[in-house]
């Protein structure tokens, strides 16, 4: 048996959203270690120089919320192989600390971009998935969805369960035309935006721990554990599998 054989991304050209810190940023040196040509945006250039120069990838300034933007970016660059729609926003609070312009915000950045963005890509995609067999496009969902509810994260999990539905409804509308659509769902990253959170609760120190008490491996996960699962679902090594929530929890939703 060959299994890794599919698992590159050789000749592939791949769009990756949020990538200039994190998993975005991760998953982009990934793919492009693994043969792709990376496409590697993010709303702040200045995060995206430590990618600069990298072999495989390109940058682009890009915000996801800007319609326009993502069509005239789709409309300048060949057709895609994969899309990795990672950038998003986690809001902290309850309901009763919810006000509208954060809900609006999160929906319009967790949600209404990947509608934008596979709108925008879908086409190429489906032109691409004819000539060569097989493309595929990864949402960033999270173990904070319909697979787990997290205290003080009502604007996340709804949105977040709201992309795992997006997820399916693209899969199930595009399989025979073999374009794949799976979400990934991390569980605690160790990410500069988690390292933000932490630095702003009151007691910093506790906050971290909460954090690790809540992964049954006792410990975060690192960017490093989430990037082979992404390898893998954009490559050909996972063309049996579309429609799915991938967990990638460290077993925290057993």
């Amino acid at each position: 048996m060959t299994m890794g054989a599919d698992v590159t991304l050789k000749t592939k050209r791949i769009l990756i959203t949020a990538a200039g810190q994190g998993i975005g940023a991760a998953s982009a040196r990934a793919c492009a270690a693994a043969g792709a040509t990376v496409i590697a945006t993010d709303i702040n250039g200045d995060l995206l120089a430590d990618l600069a120069g990298v072999p495989g990838i390109e940058t682009r300034v890009l915000d996801v919320t800007e319609g326009a933007a993502i069509d005239a970016l789709a409309a300048e660059l060949p057709d895609l192989d994969g899309l990795f729609n990672c950038a998003g926003v986690v809001h902290h609070g309850t309901l009763l600390e919810l006000d509208d312009a954060a809900w609006d915000f999160s929906v319009n950045l967790n949600v209404t971009s990947m509608v934008r963005m596979c709108r925008a890509f879908v086409p190429g995609l489906l032109r691409r998935a004819e000539s060569e067999g097989s493309t595929s496009i990864l949402n960033m969902s999270s173990m904070a969805s319909s697979e787990k509810g997290f205290v003080a994260r009502t604007a996340y999990g709804a949105t977040k369960a709201a992309v795992i539905g997006l997820t399916k409804a693209i899969a199930a509308d595009f399989v025979a035309q073999n374009l794949r659509c799976n979400a990934l769902c991390p569980g605690t990253v160790d990410t500069p935006a988690l390292r933000g959170r932490i630095a702003s609760a009151p007691d910093p120190v506790q906050a971290e721990k909460d954090f690790i008490a809540r992964q049954p491996m006792g410990r975060l996960a690192t960017v490093d554990d989430m990037t082979p699962t992404v390898v893998h679902l954009l490559s050909d090594g996972s063309r049996f599998v579309t429609g799915q929530a991938v967990l990638v929890d460290g077993g925290c939703t057993i």
